[in-house]
């Protein structure tokens, strides 16, 4: 029987834009939800504590059956905690302390321009003309989207700990990665998330202090756009959707693309989390951000056209797959399935 990896190569392709999409929607829409709770009272790092912890809880089973990856991949794991995790969401809350938030959110989603620079500097691999373009675009668009230019004054710590968070970012996609082309013995990405997680709640636990958290105020109402929602039903969507699926269907979209490529295309979910909150908050847009959207997007399309074609594996004798002997290119990894 043909395993995951020996599919066509444009048929990965096209799955593994399609979980980057899903992906860049799920975390998109986790600011809708999170925005009701903030203005009900709940303290941002407290919306984000419960955000991680949440999602390690439902992860739990499956950090359970994948539990030899503490033994086998104790790094890995816990760098996937603290950057992907905990470093992205702490730096950023910490740089829109003492910056605007459109500027903060511009620097973090220099992550995949980040990742470009390392593939092509540190790793010494190819860049494809179409993947900088792309970033480059996607640069620009978004600092039409969050209105870069809106308050802006500089503030030497605060651009430091947004570039904190855009190095966390880049971290999130290498991270994904990384192993993908050993074959059978790569980590299961899942196993990954779920101690990513655990990692990153533990972090968040010391930071965000959730003892001084008002538990009463999950059980009240938060007013989405005039709306009530129950509060339990938006934490409910920031785990279950903006978290748990979010980082799933990101990471097996960077194992069927590349991080360089993937990191383009989740770009996007800042011009989802704009629309979103059109639509559900009343937060109306401008033509500029309208136009902004449009470059995003042009970028995303580009650097799509740069997505490798991954090979099918070569079978040998008994039908099993190469031996560990020759891998496959970096950025060509694998998808449990």
């Amino acid at each position: 029987m043909h395993s995951a990896r020996e599919s066509s190569p444009g048929r990965s392709k096209s799955v593994g834009l399609g979980l980057a999409l899903v992906s860049a929607v799920a975390f998109g829409g986790s600011g809708v939800a999170a925005k009701p709770l903030i203005t009900a009272g709940i303290a941002p790092l407290h919306v984000v504590w419960l955000r991680a912890a949440g999602a390690a809880l439902v992860m739990l089973p499956v950090a359970w059956r994948h539990r030899y990856l503490v033994r086998r991949r104790p790094v890995l794991l816990a760098g996937f905690g603290l950057l992907a995790v905990a470093g992205v969401k702490a730096s950023y809350f910490a740089a829109i302390s003492r910056i605007p938030v459109g500027v903060a959110l511009l620097i973090e989603y220099l992550g995949p321009a980040l990742v470009l620079g390392w593939v092509g500097i540190v790793q010494r691999r190819a860049v494809s003309r179409a993947a900088a373009l792309g970033a480059v675009l996607a640069v620009g668009g978004l600092s039409c989207v969050v209105e870069v230019w809106s308050g802006l004054r500089f503030d030497t710590v605060g651009l430091l700990l947004g570039l904190a968070a855009a190095c966390c970012q880049a971290g999130y996609f290498l991270l994904g990665d990384h192993g993908s082309d050993e074959g059978d013995a790569s980590p299961d990405p899942l196993g990954v998330i779920a101690y990513g997680l655990l990692a990153g709640a533990a972090v968040l636990t010391v930071v965000a202090r959730p003892w001084n958290l008002d538990w009463s105020l999950l059980a009240s109402s938060a007013r989405m756009d005039g709306t009530p929602v129950p509060a339990a039903v938006l934490i409910g969507w920031i785990v279950l959707v903006s978290t748990v699926l979010a980082y799933v269907t990101g990471i097996l979209s960077v194992r069927r693309l590349s991080p360089q490529v993937a990191g383009v295309v989740a770009c996007l979910e800042a011009v989802i989390a704009t629309v979103l909150a059109w639509f559900l908050l009343g937060e109306h847009l401008g033509a500029a951000q309208l136009a902004g959207g449009a470059v995003v997007l042009a970028g995303a399309f580009i650097a799509q056209s740069a997505a490798p074609a991954r090979p099918p594996s070569a079978p040998v004798a008994g039908g099993r797959p190469e031996a560990a002997g020759s891998k496959a290119p970096a950025g060509h990894g694998t998808a449990a399935e």
